[in-house]
């Protein structure tokens, strides 16, 4: 059994939120069919072919959100399946009811801490990309050590990606862009698909969240690295 880890840093802040009629009716029907928990402790591998149903490449979504965005790159995309991470249970229930909406087959949903997944339930190697949209930026100094991309997540990531494989991240905060790039460039088993940022890239959707922060003034920031 892996060790207790009462101590473990959060790179999230759990939020609770008032579920619909909708939201909880599809919980009932769908967690069951799409859904996974992930455990405090995980002990074992995921099977991610048992899991899909298929052998394909796999994308991880970290901090899907209300799922609008990953429910429509799946929808683009049929030929990947992807396993979308999140703790904020309408979130979750709402792409749940998107994914029957739109009849997707290739789209789990992971409720729990992303980082502890991938740690103990995902064998290196296995992912064709990680998608990080808009993490949390923690943005006071004596939280920085709760972000997302620092060199150890950094390195934990890139191992579950397959050679050439893709770790993509956004940000609306500039100084967290600026310390993802200066993160994702530091490891050395990464390579910058461009020359600083990225451009926009047209697969990923513009959600709510990112709206309101073009709406707000804010420029958005986005980083492809490619696993060597």
């Amino acid at each position: 059994m892996p060790p207790r880890h009462p101590a473990r840093v959060r790179t999230f802040h759990p939020r609770r939120g008032r579920l619909s009629g909708r939201h909880v009716d599809a919980l009932e029907r769908l967690w069951p069919v799409y859904g996974l928990t992930v455990p405090d402790e995980p002990e074992a591998l995921l099977d991610l072919v048992t899991l899909f149903g298929r052998r394909a490449p796999v994308v991880l979504e970290i901090g899907s959100g209300m799922g609008d965005a990953t429910a429509a790159m799946a929808s683009a995309d049929p030929g990947r399946d992807y396993l979308a991470v999140e703790v904020h249970t309408p979130g979750i229930a709402n792409l749940l009811a998107v994914v029957e909406r739109l009849g997707l087959t290739n789209v789990r949903v992971a409720q729990g801490d992303a980082l502890a997944l991938v740690r103990h339930m995902l064998a290196a190697d296995s992912l064709d990309a990680v998608h990080a949209f808009f993490p949390d930026p923690w943005p006071k100094a004596r939280h920085h050590k709760r972000r997302l991309i620092q060199p150890a997540h950094v390195a934990l990531l890139r191992s579950r990606l397959v050679p050439g494989g893709t770790l993509h991240c956004a940000t609306d905060w500039a100084e967290y862009a600026e310390a993802m790039r200066d993160t994702l460039t530091a490891d050395s088993e990464l390579v910058n698909a461009f020359p600083g940022y990225a451009p926009r890239p047209e697969h990923r959707p513009v959600t709510k969240f990112e709206q309101r922060g073009i709406a707000a003034g804010r420029t958005i920031f986005d980083l492809v690295f490619h696993r060597r």
